[in-house]
């Protein structure tokens, strides 16, 4: 998947389901890797690193 398709489906995702979209897209991964789907669970891993770059640094 290309680093734009990765980027649109992670605002995609943000847009519909807040930042809880995080925790959805590492649960997708974990479930491609419990399948042996290495490349989707990868796609998934690259998803939910974009939308915590959206999501910015943590504030205290």
């Amino acid at each position: 998947m290309s680093e734009t398709q990765i980027h649109v489906i992670a605002r995609q995702m943000v847009e519909r389901h807040g930042f809880e979209a995080i925790a959805q897209a590492a649960q997708m991964a974990q479930d491609c890797e419990r399948k042996g789907d290495a490349e989707d669970a990868r796609d998934w891993r690259h998803i939910e690193d974009a939308m915590k770059m959206m999501r910015g640094p943590h504030q205290s």
